[in-house]
């Protein structure tokens, strides 16, 4: 059993959320880009130097839950069966996260808007999604014995990411949508069969 955060660990993560909390409220008001990091500080009762010891930039603050959520996606993906095709590992870890996700709606929502409204944010997004990329791509690989199994690899990583993207995005902007882990598998199924056949 795992130990209980002692006092120390549980003030850092609440002055850690309550940066972020602080955060996305200030950008939704006042915007991304008028939102100084004196102001998120001050919001937050804490020192600027503070908002630098849990967050090298504001772009970092909105994509803090990222590593959580590769760590999940990984987890996930290592319970799988090794003799488990690939794709289907993919496809249950992968719906298992989104099935966390669920509860976390406004949250990803509120988080999601912003990613999309600013450049550098988005761009912030998409080089750490590469980094989650190349990571799946080394655990798929190891359950492979093919010739080429890294190229394998790096397609399945990709297309589960991209499956995975897509549905969020849909799900957060599409109030009456289906629940994300049924989306998260449809997504996978149409990927399998093979989009071309539903162009």
């Amino acid at each position: 059993m795992a130990s209980k955060p002692g006092l120390r660990e549980r003030n850092k993560l609440e002055r850690r959320h309550r940066l972020e909390e602080v955060a996305l409220e200030l950008f939704e008001r006042d915007g991304f880009d008028k939102t100084t990091i004196d102001k998120i500080s001050e919001a937050a009762g804490l020192a600027p130097r503070t908002f630098f010891s849990y967050f090298p930039t504001k772009d970092d603050l909105v994509l803090a839950d990222y590593s959580q959520r590769l760590d999940r996606i990984l987890t996930e993906l290592n319970t799988r069966p090794v003799t488990e095709a690939p794709w289907s590992s993919l496809r249950a870890a992968f719906a298992t996260v989104a099935s966390d996700y669920q509860a976390q709606r406004d949250q990803i929502r509120r988080r999601f808007v912003i990613v999309s409204q600013n450049p550098s944010v988005f761009a912030r997004s998409l080089q750490l999604q590469a980094g989650w990329e190349q990571e799946l791509a080394n655990q798929i690989a190891k359950r492979l014995d093919a010739q080429d199994c890294e190229l394998t690899a790096q397609l399945l990583a990709a297309g589960a990411l991209a499956v995975m993207r897509s549905s969020i995005q849909y799900w957060v902007s599409s109030p009456r949508s289906k629940e994300l882990p049924e989306l998260v598998e449809q997504g996978f199924d149409q990927f399998a069969k093979g989009l071309a056949a539903n162009a």
